[in-house]
């Protein structure tokens, strides 16, 4: 069966409970399921139903932030159970162990981690720091939230928005409005750099304070090769390490809005513009893998400029077992999801026992 999008006004009333109240989540239900962790549904949806249910049931900002990326963390649900799960997310261990996937990948840098255990079960230049492009927006996603801002605030797009380091494709227009969730979206699922820009210059204490928010993000997750320089990743000089980018993702699967809106499929953007009138923008997500619904992605984050050849970030669970995987320095999309298949088609013969 095939699922529509939502219309504006259902995301409108979808993101009401994201300035309504503190940051804790009560009764979070995911999946229709209270005793469930975040890191439990993996995404994949063909609309925003899943991500207006996880804000809906929330009483704050549907944010779960119980991870800072690195060391051992216990991720714990905030229902009246209680249960408590533990995972090691230290990324370390058993290189050239019997665990490690038997392939080989064409790309520059890849880190492939299993989350249950936190072992490296596949890397390749991975301590490398690389230009990671448009993945940038994964933690321009992150800041955004942390602010706990008003979701409904509708917000114009400026010509400062289309000026960035390099020129890059939009069909955003100046004068362009759509409110802040809606702009999100469209930073995470289309990749659109003016809709990250205006999120950014529409933080508290401005662009400036955006970027400062963004870097001190990335030492607070133990990123010691990250810097950011620009909140699309159209700047080059916007670097971390495959495995750095690992603990990104990992902190990033604990954000239940950016877990929904990278892994929707597509969406209809209904565009208010006084100068060029109204119009509707039909988005499609830049994976080709989280369109093709052929693998259960939880978290989902494409990019790409000269510099960075062609990336993607992912959460994935195959054979039952949830995964990371980053890959950098494509030289080409072929390459690019070719080895993204190849090491989500090792996973899935993975022995799990």
């Amino acid at each position: 069966m095939k699922h529509l999008p939502l219309t504006k006004q259902q995301l409108v009333a979808a993101v009401i409970s994201l300035s309504l109240g503190s940051a804790a989540q009560a009764a979070l239900t995911i999946n229709g399921n209270t005793e469930s962790v975040a890191r439990v549904s993996w995404g994949g949806v063909n609309s925003l139903s899943e991500a207006r249910n996880v804000m809906s049931k929330s009483q704050g900002s549907a944010i779960k932030k119980v991870d800072n990326g690195y060391g051992t963390t216990s991720l714990t649900n905030a229902d009246t159970s209680a249960r408590r799960n533990t995972y090691n997310t230290t990324y370390r261990g058993s290189f050239g162990s019997s665990d490690m996937i038997p392939i080989s990948t064409s790309s520059r840098s890849v880190a492939v981690i299993d989350v249950e255990t936190g072992e490296t079960i596949y890397e390749k230049n991975a301590n490398t720091a690389s230009p990671m492009a448009s993945i940038t927006k994964i933690m321009t996603a992150m800041v955004v939230l942390d602010a706990n801002l008003d979701m409904r605030e509708e917000i114009t797009l400026d010509a400062e928005d289309f000026v960035g380091p390099k020129r890059a494709s939009t069909r955003l227009k100046v004068g362009d409005r759509m409110n802040r969730a809606e702009i999100l979206l469209m930073a995470l699922m289309k990749s659109e750099n003016p809709a990250a820009k205006a999120l950014a210059r529409n933080y508290p204490g401005g662009y400036s304070a955006f970027m400062r928010a963004m870097n001190n993000k990335a030492r607070s997750l133990g990123m010691t090769t990250a810097f950011f320089g620009d909140p699309t990743g159209l700047d080059a000089r916007n670097v971390a390490s495959s495995n750095d980018l690992v603990k990104m993702v990992r902190a990033a699967g604990n954000y239940d809005v950016i877990r929904r809106f990278s892994t929707t499929k597509g969406y209809d953007f209904f565009v208010a513009n006084y100068s060029s009138g109204n119009r509707t923008y039909k988005a499609s997500n830049t994976s080709m893998l989280v369109r093709s619904g052929d693998y259960p992605i939880g978290i989902s984050k494409t990019g790409f400029i000269n510099e960075a050849g062609r990336c993607v970030v992912m959460e994935t669970k195959v054979n039952n077992r949830p995964a990371i995987i980053v890959i950098l320095g494509a030289n080409s999309s072929d390459t690019r999801w070719g080895d993204a298949k190849n090491i989500l088609n090792s996973l899935s013969s993975r022995r799990t026992v």
